[in-house]
């Protein structure tokens, strides 16, 4: 599919309306909306709940569950383990509740607590052997997931000055990636004593951002890695990888800064999202949503990135989060401060939907 000499248009399908504050971040569950099984998407919000949405067979969106009573303030970030069985929640009230998914319905079997204060995000690794933690303490946690619905805290990483706003872990290492009000975003990984470390900080000495970094996102290969932030600009980075030797990542850092857009956000970027198909989304306190594409006519090594299409006032108030389908790449979920999940359908303008994967 040529993305970028094509024409197309954000079609939006459904509106979600159910929750009575704003609404921080949405998240698709694994091996949903592909060969037949229902797309299923939760959200979270400041009304301290999160909303289970399943598709019906017409393809229209139903609230399926709400997951209150459990979190006492704003639930601020949701993510779906690997297999889908588990959703985690990170809220304000200082904790990360782990749900289970036993058919419909929803059992918090453990609360993690560890934290001073809000918990602002929280992502599973590859396998759903290990969570991320992170928070306004400055603090990013990894915890073991044990039998027994589990979890045991293996380190605490301090390296942050600021707010910690985002922990990500890459698709197919075990490499964290943490995103501050400190401006920069930090690279995490385990020695051999089991002991995790920051092997690089991506920061305004190395083409990093000047502002604070919101939301990281990886393609599908984990070799790219995009960031965006409130300097108002989306960057994306590459893993510098030499097949013919071992690098030692503590001696030369892997990571390296090859493309900077901007001009296309007039407010805070706070969220990126790269597809599948490498399309990268990203949504704004100017309640826009932009996709972006790789410019294969590029002439130079190093990838560069173009606008495919803007689509102004998605939202009336700030989009704070942006997230496409894993299973159909046609669709992507946004959430807004206006209360309000959207979800979207890239198509053609001349109305042909994109093949399904």
């Amino acid at each position: 599919m040529n993305f970028v000499d094509d024409d197309f248009e954000l079609k939006e399908i459904q509106r979600l309306e159910g929750h009575t504050d704003r609404v921080w971040t949405v998240a698709w569950k694994p091996h949903t909306g592909i060969n037949g099984v229902p797309a299923v998407l939760a959200s979270c919000s400041g009304d301290k709940t999160v909303r289970i949405w399943e598709q019906d067979s017409t393809g229209s969106f139903h609230c399926q569950a709400v997951l209150e009573e459990t979190h006492t303030r704003t639930v601020r970030s949701c993510e779906w383990s690997p297999s889908g069985k588990h959703l985690a929640t990170a809220s304000f009230d200082a904790t990360t509740a782990i749900w289970e998914n036993v058919g419909v319905d929803f059992e918090c079997v453990s609360t993690l607590e560890g934290h001073d204060n809000e918990v602002k995000s929280v992502s599973w690794n590859r396998e759903g052997s290990l969570l991320a933690t992170c928070g306004r303490d400055k603090s990013v946690w990894i915890w073991e997931v044990l039998p027994g619905n589990e979890f045991d805290c293996v380190s605490v990483l301090q390296g942050h000055t600021q707010d910690v706003k985002m922990v990500q872990w890459n698709p197919n290492m075990d490499m964290l990636f943490s995103c501050s009000y400190d401006n920069t975003i930090k690279v995490w990984v385990e020695n051999l004593g089991d002991d995790w470390h920051c092997i690089q900080t991506l920061g305004e000495s190395n083409s990093g951002h000047t502002s604070t970094v919101w939301s990281v996102s990886f393609d599908a290969s984990g070799l790219k890695l995009v960031s965006c932030s409130d300097d108002l600009t989306i960057k994306v980075w590459i893993l510098i990888d030499d097949d013919d030797r071992i690098i030692d990542w503590n001696i030369e850092p892997p990571w390296k800064h090859v493309c900077t857009l901007s001009g296309y956000h007039d407010r805070t970027i706070f969220s990126v999202h790269w597809s599948r198909e490498g399309i990268i989304a990203s949504g704004a306190a100017d309640d826009a949503i932009c996709l972006f594409v790789e410019n294969n006519d590029n002439e130079v090594d190093e990838p560069t990135f173009k606008l495919l299409l803007k689509k102004e006032k998605a939202h009336e108030m700030d989009v704070n989060s942006v997230q496409w389908n894993t299973g159909d790449r046609r669709l992507l979920a946004s959430a807004s401060d206006d209360g309000m999940v959207k979800i979207w359908e890239l198509v053609r303008r001349s109305g042909q939907k994109l093949p399904s994967t």
